[in-house]
């Protein structure tokens, strides 16, 4: 079990310098490690710690780890690769601390005066007595629940909590359950978890077993060496994506510009579309946005700034929704597009310190226009690593209408 003082020395955030950009929760058999995208805040103590890595897990989870193969499965130095199904561990440990071990409650029938009367069976197995017209039962038959700490499932469940525990449950307490009674055994376990899954309607009771079961499966495709990974190395996948849900509109793809080839010989012939990364529309204002994963918010080295070929294409994609006529019609003649870079930063670092999680940085501008549109110029923004993860759980109106203003004031300024 990892200690408070622990966990902190096992955190750490990234560079992304010599290959320092695998972002989640490792470990070797030995030892967790934890680490942090590139400009993210970590607070000062391990509670406050604690709760980073689990806002951490919830993000990598929240924005698909694994799936759609944009995000690609990891692998340990000898490229076997692990598919750990860390939300099933947080189900188990939820439930655990929620509700206790999994117990099955085994009905017991007898003749008893108290407790809950059985009148069918009393009726069977009981004599009646004639009194006054009716009859008289002088025993009864009782319903009694009792408790089986000793049922099959209760011991897997058992199992599963010690194995959850083993590996996370020091990012919730520092206690550590009682070590399993039975040995593992994937295919009884999972034959008796199945079979009270298909008996069972209890909405919770379903999660629980589920989560038992991906449990089971991964354990019983590791060397039980104790190695997990769960992250990625592709963090810019996640930033994007968190981004696009936090600003962007649905139904983006209305707005990217397409070319086509006309030949001479052969008819047409259509590429694929240009695709900005969020569209995000507020009142009379359309921002088209490109997030950028890079490295100047933490070095403040211009180099580390997106470079020509990216700001020609936000260029583009400004310039094409600003004079094509069905935006005009949609959105009115005189439509407003504006242009930015998204970059993450820490706002407590000493290059850019900020009371804001948004901070302006500068702009970009093609020496080929300079026609004064707002489009052309593109804005480079800052925004705090941490705060974007800890709002991008849920749609938030106030973060669009703070990125919004943020351009107001960028225009006033430089009018």
């Amino acid at each position: 079990m990892v200690t408070d003082s622990e966990a902190i020395h096992k955190c750490r955030v990234n560079s992304n310098k010599d290959g320092e950009t695998f972002v989640g929760i490792k470990s070797d058999g030995k030892d967790i490690s934890v680490c942090f995208p590139l400009g993210y805040r970590m607070g000062g103590t391990a509670k406050e710690w604690k709760l980073d890595i689990r806002n951490l897990i919830r993000v990598l989870s929240r924005f698909d780890i694994g799936k759609e193969n944009l995000l690609p499965q990891q692998r340990f130095d000898n490229h076997e690769t692990v598919d750990f199904p860390i939300q099933a561990y947080l189900t188990v440990i939820s439930e655990y601390t929620s509700r206790g071990y999994y117990v099955e409650n085994e009905v017991n029938y007898k003749k008893n005066h108290r407790g809950k009367i059985n009148w069918s069976r009393t009726i069977k197995t009981q004599k009646a007595y004639p009194q006054n017209g009716s009859f008289l039962y002088l025993d009864f038959v009782t319903k009694d629940s009792v408790v089986d700490r000793n049922n099959f499932i209760t011991l897997i469940n058992e199992f599963c909590v010690y194995e959850s525990f083993s590996k996370l449950g020091w990012l919730f307490t520092s206690a550590m359950p009682n070590p399993a009674r039975i040995p593992f055994d994937e295919k009884r376990f999972l034959a008796a978890i199945r079979d009270k899954l298909s008996n069972t309607n209890n909405d919770k009771d379903k999660m629980l077993f589920n989560g038992m079961v991906d449990m089971i499966k991964y354990i019983g495709t590791t060397d039980n060496s104790g190695r997990f990974y769960f992250g990625t190395d592709r963090f810019e996948y996640v930033w994007e994506k968190m981004i696009d849900f936090t600003y962007g509109i649905t139904g983006k793809n209305y707005y990217f510009p397409k070319t086509t080839w006309h030949l001479n010989n052969s008819g047409r012939r259509t590429n694929a579309a240009l695709e900005p990364d969020t569209i995000m529309i507020i009142d009379d204002k359309i921002i088209v946005i490109d997030a950028k994963f890079y490295k100047y918010g933490d070095t403040a080295i211009p180099s580390d700034l997106p470079e020509s070929s990216s700001i020609n294409k936000q260029i583009t994609y400004g310039e094409y929704i600003a004079t094509q006529q069905k935006f005009k019609e949609k959105h009115g003649e005189d439509i407003k597009v504006y242009n930015v870079f998204l970059m993450p930063f820490n706002k407590d670092s000493h290059n850019f310190l900020s009371d804001s999680p948004l901070k302006h940085i500068g702009e970009s501008r093609g020496s080929w226009k300079s026609s004064g549109k707002e489009y052309e110029r593109v804005q480079g923004i800052l925004l705090d690593v941490k705060h974007i993860m800890s709002n991008s759980l849920r749609r938030n109106a106030k973060e669009i209408s703070s990125l919004a203003e943020l351009f107001e004031r960028i225009f006033i300024d430089y009018q």
